[in-house]
């Protein structure tokens, strides 16, 4: 599991700022949308420079859909896709793909399930006609999620029981969550994928996989009219379903700190503090969360940020310190300090000093010379994910699954520059209190002298 955290990808300098805004418009004047007649909505964005595209389906269904004793599902899903329809034998969809020269994968988040192909642009109707099939035509064998189910339980195994701090992680979402989906993690519960059915799948694939739940997003050397077409040949024809969508979980309002402790063998301690902070909801009305980030980029922004600057480089009371926040997505956000302790310093320490960063922002405030560097280097990280007609297709696709609209992408943009100092100061002394705040503290154990296990074989991704 990926951290969010923001890191810049160059040092910008705010003479960047005017041609870096100019590429932001034109992105946006490049896209056009549409909605076939069964509900689903294709976002075509054209980028000319060169002759490849960018193809992605994306389903607005993911792990926050799922209840307990079915965690997984989604993920599951995803691996069956490339199992075979009625047309395509186990595999074929990946070798067809490939035989075009194109490359491909999946995905599975909390919010949403994503399926992609990076091709030569005039292959692009022949990807299309295989998602389609797979999306109505998919087939279920038992033997093959028999063999699916185990890679599922060796990837878990892999990526999160053998990985001390995705295990912190883990354990961290299910305390600060009293009852809000996020608290159960993507790849699932292992006992839930050990009780896991193929008709399980099946019913997830058949109440969720559906045009009218389904936004194409083509991102490339292609043309409006041409992407239209060819949706309306492949996709047009598929019938659209009865969503029903279950009651909001939502999460009660925390009375007091919170702890976890795991003990799992690692090199050192690790510590992850979690605060419960607002989501980004309305990208006009909602000044807080363009304030968190910016107070993230404060913190953890770039190579001179306060975190790093101070506790690991100045102090060193911290091997590494950092700062996340990310307010998109259909769910309560969280904003994450985390870091390990150095030698001499322990992780009760750590966690005052990685506080005290916070609160001295809280009464101090930030500069405006430190808060014009920090944002042009933020809005230029921002600009700068747009480089590949991939990363462009990525960004519109997150922001339509997460309940925003690829057309917020520019305001964001605009909206941080105009963040204050006054407005940063004033979430660092808002959200940051014990009523807020799970902690998560990772305890090292000896490591086993056992050699490492390969990756199972058939993992995709």
């Amino acid at each position: 599991m990926m951290k969010l955290r923001i890191k810049t990808l160059l040092a910008a300098t705010s003479l960047l700022l005017a041609p870096l805004f100019a590429a932001a418009a034109q992105t946006a004047a490049n896209i056009t949308e549409f909605t076939l007649g069964n509900g689903m909505k294709i976002i075509v964005n054209e980028d000319h420079r060169a002759p490849t595209v960018a193809h992605m389906i994306w389903y607005r269904v993911g792990a926050v859909d799922e209840r307990n004793g079915t965690t997984g599902l989604a993920h599951a899903l995803e691996h069956m896709m490339f199992k075979g329809t009625t047309h395509l034998k186990p595999g074929e969809f990946s070798r067809r793909v490939a035989a075009l020269g194109g490359r491909e994968n999946a995905f599975t988040s909390r919010d949403y399930t994503a399926y992609f192909q990076q091709i030569e642009q005039s292959r692009l109707e022949a990807v299309m006609a295989l998602e389609a099939d797979r999306m109505a035509n998919l087939v279920f064998d038992k033997n093959e999620f028999a063999n699916e189910i185990r890679v599922i339980m060796e990837e878990r195994r892999l990526r999160t029981d053998d990985q001390p701090q995705a295990l912190l992680f883990e354990a961290l979402n299910a305390t600060a969550f009293a009852v809000h989906p996020y608290r159960n993690p993507i790849i699932g519960w292992m006992d839930d994928l050990e009780h896991m059915t193929v008709e399980d799948v099946k019913a997830w694939h058949d109440q969720w996989y559906a045009p009218n739940n389904a936004t194409m997003v083509v991102s490339g050397d292609v043309q409006p009219q041409q992407v239209r077409r060819l949706a309306e040949k492949y996709f047009g024809k598929l019938k659209p379903k009865t969503l029903v969508r279950t009651r909001p979980q939502n999460e009660p309002e925390q009375k007091g700190i919170k702890r976890v402790t795991v003990k799992a063998p690692a090199e050192n301690p690790y510590l992850m503090l979690a605060f419960k902070v607002p989501a980004l909801r309305d990208v006009e009305k909602d000044d807080e969360a363009l304030a968190l980030d910016v107070l993230a980029a404060v913190l953890d922004g770039y190579d001179n940020a306060r975190l790093g600057a101070r506790l690991v480089r100045t102090e060193r009371v911290a091997n590494e310190a950092g700062a996340s926040y990310s307010g998109v997505g259909r769910g309560p956000a969280q904003f994450i300090l985390d870091g390990t302790p150095a030698a001499g310093t322990t992780t009760e320490q750590l966690e005052g000093r990685l506080r005290a960063e916070v609160t001295r922002i809280a009464q101090e405030g930030v500069s405006e010379e430190e808060l014009k560097r920090v944002k042009t280097q933020l809005i230029a990280s921002q600009v700068y994910k747009r480089d590949s007609v991939f990363g462009q297709a990525m960004e519109i696709g997150v922001m339509e699954m997460s309940g925003l609209s690829y057309r917020d992408i520019d305001r964001i943009i605009e909206r941080l520059r105009d963040v204050t100092p006054q407005q940063v100061q004033a979430v660092a002394q808002k959200y940051f209190g014990d009523d807020a705040l799970t902690v998560a503290t990772l305890v090292p154990l000896p490591i086993s002298e056992k050699p490492p296990v390969a990756p199972p074989a058939g993992l995709r991704h």
